[in-house]
């Protein structure tokens, strides 16, 4: 995911301040991870700090549809094929994912991970693929075709050659499961960065919460909106930097799993949800969907909002976010 969130942390006041901010920065699961916790002392941090990333590769360790040795890869290797057992884990991911298909009516779908790669967004791509290679492309994505068996905990893809993963949630279910580690183990406040997944809790050490700045996607040099915010989730998911262009058209990286074509018509699409694994999968989702869809959605959901910047640079948002002009 394309990120436009960033972290303002003004100084901090001058009264006595008992804990102070720790961070560590790391390349895990193919991407940018931060970890900013607020501790006593930098050895109390680096002790949760390890148990964060320990987290992080034991998750990636489960869910990871490139590690031959996973559960996922064992999931894939038998589509078509038979049923495989699986964690409680990985069973409860894959069955929610199923639920935020249903809710995006396909436009988040974990079977994307069986679509053909036709698409190349580093500039090299100079034509279109022709209709029939991009149905072709997506014959086998469909999580209706996803099989779960509670009792027997196991999985089963019904078409040879599907396969799953979590390149659209995972990011953010990860960042949930270490918010959820660290909490359990009295950190009382900090960050989350998942590659610009971020998932907060608590707040700042001088007791003021944490804010969220939106970038304009046309300058990165400006901010757009500041959001206060002290728990949840807020992801964002844009086509600025990832793109072809072909014939004078932008085509994003996003890709409807439902046709196969890239998503027009949007620039960035940012949520606020209470968890990033959530937000991971309706940024995404609201991209395909579009303003008017995406909006009606999230309206109906709980504690969720989002910001949409379309094309023409208008902004769009939810009915009950509270944005703070910068």
């Amino acid at each position: 995911m394309l990120i436009l969130c960033a972290l303002f942390l003004p100084p901090l006041s001058a009264k006595a301040i008992s804990k102070q901010s720790y961070s560590r920065v790391e390349k895990l699961m193919g991407g940018r991870f931060s970890i900013t916790i607020m501790a006593n002392d930098s050895a109390e941090a680096g002790k949760y700090l390890d148990l964060a990333i320990t987290e992080i590769k034991r998750v990636e360790a489960l869910i990871s549809s490139w590690d031959k040795k996973s559960q996922t890869s064992e999931i894939n290797r038998n589509a078509g094929l038979k049923p495989v057992k699986v964690d409680r884990e990985l069973f409860k991911l894959i069955e929610r994912s199923i639920s935020l298909s249903k809710l995006t009516d396909g436009a988040f779908d974990i079977s994307f991970a069986s679509a053909g790669k036709l698409w190349r967004f580093d500039g090299s791509m100079k034509k279109l693929p022709t209709e029939a290679e991009i149905r072709k492309s997506v014959v086998t994505v469909d999580y209706r075709n996803i099989v779960l068996d509670k009792t027997a905990s196991t999985v089963f893809l019904k078409t040879k050659g599907m396969k799953i993963g979590f390149g659209a949630v995972g990011k953010g279910y990860v960042a949930d499961r270490v918010r959820s580690m660290l909490i359990s183990e009295g950190v009382g406040a900090g960050i989350i960065d998942a590659s610009g997944d971020l998932r907060v809790w608590g707040t700042r050490p001088d007791g003021e919460e944490w804010k969220i700045a939106i970038t304009d996607p046309a300058d990165k040099r400006k901010t757009l909106a500041v959001l206060p915010i002290s728990s949840g989730a807020v992801v964002t998911s844009g086509n600025y930097e990832k793109f072809a262009k072909i014939d004078g058209k932008r085509y994003a990286h996003i890709i409807d799993p439902r046709t196969g074509w890239p998503a027009r018509g949007l620039v960035s699409v940012t949520v606020f949800a209470p968890s990033a694994e959530i937000a991971d999968a309706l940024a995404t989702s609201i991209f395909v969907m579009g303003t008017e869809a995406g909006l009606n959605r999230i309206d109906q959901m709980p504690s969720t909002e989002c910001l949409i910047i379309d094309e023409s640079g208008a902004v769009f948002t939810s009915k009950n976010i509270k944005i703070n002009q910068p």
